[in-house]
């Protein structure tokens, strides 16, 4: 029983996943990416754009799910069934959240203001922000985020030789060149494409960096018991100790390897400087696992 209920519980958790993070990106683009003049990267921007083509006699959730849709199912025929399956609900929430608000009577952010506060770099910092944020969930929990990676993955099939990194770029490349043309040869709504696309990659990056990031201290000293002892008391941190040799000084000494959040890095330099004879250095490291605990 156990053995059935455990990948049911998985199933619906990727299903909440996939429709928290489709109310995300939802959001974001009824409120700040829809009607303010501007289109988003990828599948989605063509869609986009092709609604603005259209003067709104076709709906914008429509255009999005037709354009994706068959994609997903694509993919879940070919590559993947289960993925194929996620990216369809998620597709379909994201697509469907716009209708909602309408019907809430919601107004988006060029709307809601008065025209003089209307900023049309606000919406596209807000698009990417939100957005950003939605795409990081669903690329954490299935390596996946959209249309996008659904053409890459249909090319992988094919052609496995191929550097699939390529198809992103021409497809985003090719919505901020035609966004130019297509909403007036305006240098403005290029702009905001553009910084919608950068934005929303970097709250992608952040995310997929990990919460759990960290900075990896190595301690070269002689006295490894005294320092170990205090950087495991005072930080609450463990210290793993690496027998070296000096080839300077040709003398043994030891290296000890410590793992401590932002916040701890002053306090770590305060004990360093109490052992005159010790030398330190540290690095970034994006994601730690296993059993680390963000004591302060």
């Amino acid at each position: 029983m156990k053995s059935i209920q455990k990948p049911l519980a998985v199933a619906c958790l990727d299903v909440l996943y996939a429709i928290v993070a489709g109310i995300i990106v939802g959001t974001a683009y009824f409120f700040f990416q829809n009607s303010n003049g501007f289109a988003p990267g990828g599948v989605g921007g063509l869609a986009t754009i092709t609604h603005h083509l259209l003067a709104d006699r076709i709906s914008w959730s429509i255009l999005m799910i037709a354009f994706n849709l068959p994609i997903f199912i694509l993919v879940g025929a070919i590559v993947n069934k289960k993925l194929g399956l996620i990216l369809s609900v998620y597709m379909i929430v994201q697509s469907l959240m716009p209708r909602l608000y309408e019907a809430l009577g919601a107004q988006p952010y060029c709307l809601a203001v008065n025209g003089e506060d209307f900023n049309i770099v606000f919406a596209c910092i807000a698009t990417g922000v939100i957005s950003g944020f939605g795409f990081s969930l669903m690329l954490m929990r299935f390596g996946a985020s959209g249309g996008t990676y659904g053409i890459s993955a249909l090319i992988k099939k094919a052609k496995p030789e191929m550097n699939i990194a390529y198809v992103s770029f021409i497809l985003d490349a090719s919505v901020v060149f035609i966004a130019f043309f297509v909403y007036g040869m305006k240098i403005t709504p290029t702009i905001c494409t553009l910084l919608n696309l950068f934005i929303a990659n970097i709250i992608v990056d952040h995310g997929l960096s990990g919460i759990k990031n960290g900075y990896k201290f190595e301690i070269i000293t002689t006295r490894p018991n005294e320092l170990a002892d205090e950087l495991v008391t005072r930080l609450r941190r463990g210290v793993t100790e690496i027998k070296v040799h000096g080839m300077y000084s040709d003398t043994d000494k030891y290296m000890l390897v410590c793992i401590i959040n932002k916040r701890q890095i002053g306090e770590m330099m305060k004990i360093i400087k109490r052992y005159p004879d010790t030398f330190a250095s540290f690095e970034k490291v994006n994601e730690v696992f296993g059993n680390f605990k963000r004591n302060v």
